[in-house]
């Protein structure tokens, strides 16, 4: 891939955040759902490469999508494969909540783990506690593991858990190990991406999510050198039959090298509402403001992009070529 992508493709994220966070606290996901993916295909559609959607928006909610299969680009320039979330937390949009973005990933073409949509039981960390962590050992195994890795107490080791019934027990057992707990909302991609960074204050992610964010983590994950573990969940017997067609066994643990191959891959993130990595669209007169992340795993670059964007001049926020 040329280095030239990782800037082209903030365009897409920010174009996409820039749109659905006019909807932020309006109680309406599907419409703020709806405006980021328009954003983001008209955005792709200027940039000079072959893309393909491996991984799109979710079918469990019914969203509006890039579909799986689509063709975005110019049809001109890198072959690659692309895993897109317009808008990853459209339940926190509509209640303005925290950590919304617009991400994606891109690989060499043939690199993204094709993930059905469902359930993946997770863990992630950041880079150093690499190789110490194990998604078949228990909560307090990893608590340790992690804890000794960081040269920290458990007392002072922060775990980011997703706040659903089904995780009541890996609560319990956070808490009976003396752990200090994030409890959120929605946003696991936010939470995966931010145990690689010490501003956030987080260590370890623990539970099932979407297994379509599980590969878009990796690739975050795999830029800044981190770590996630994933498992699928079925729910259901379709769902079963679904993997068995994918030639997935649902009992291996997919790794860093079974989310994504290859060494190069590109990640962009734009925040939609505050987090902590991330500062949500500000708009004040006929300005919007952006704050973005883009890195890639080729030379480990991160870098942090304020974008100050003329609402008059790029009314639908793409200057066609």
């Amino acid at each position: 891939m040329e280095r030239s992508l990782s800037m082209e493709l903030v365009r897409v994220t920010e174009a996409a955040a820039l749109s659905s966070a006019r909807w932020m606290g309006r109680g309406q996901k599907m419409e703020a759902d709806d405006a980021a993916t328009t954003a983001m295909r008209d955005v792709f559609d200027t940039i000079p490469m072959k893309g393909t959607v491996v991984i799109g928006e979710g079918e469990m909610d019914e969203a509006p999508m890039l579909y799986i299969g689509e063709k975005l680009g110019t049809g001109s320039g890198p072959l690659v494969d692309i895993a897109v979330d317009p808008l990853e937390g459209t339940n926190i949009v509509a209640s303005g909540g925290w950590n919304a973005l617009a991400v994606l990933a891109v690989a060499d073409h043939g690199n993204l783990l094709h993930a059905p949509d469902m359930y993946m039981d997770k863990i992630a960390v950041g880079p150093e506690a690499v190789g110490q962590i194990d998604i078949n050992a228990s909560v307090i195994d990893n608590l340790k593991a992690v804890a000794k890795a960081k040269n920290k107490d458990i007392e002072d080791v922060v775990a980011t858990v997703l706040n659903r019934p089904r995780h009541e027990e890996i609560i319990a057992q956070l808490r009976e190990a003396g752990a200090r707990i994030k409890l959120i909302e929605d946003g696991d991609v936010a939470a995966a991406i931010n145990t690689a960074f010490d501003q956030t204050g987080v260590d370890i992610l623990f539970g099932s999510g979407g297994a379509p964010e599980g590969v878009i983590s990796a690739v975050a994950l795999k830029c800044l050198g981190g770590e996630i573990q994933g498992r699928l969940l079925p729910q259901n017997e379709e769902e079963i039959k679904r993997c068995e067609k994918m030639g997935i066994d649902l009992k291996q643990v997919l790794r860093m090298e079974d989310l994504v191959r290859g060494d190069d891959a590109i990640f962009a993130a734009t925040g939609v509402t505050d987090g902590e990595l991330l500062r949500g669209v500000q708009f004040k007169g006929s300005y919007g403001q952006t704050h973005s992340v883009v890195m890639r795993a080729k030379s480990g670059t991160v870098r942090f992009v304020d974008g100050r964007h003329s609402l008059e001049k790029k009314p639908h926020l793409v200057m066609k070529p």
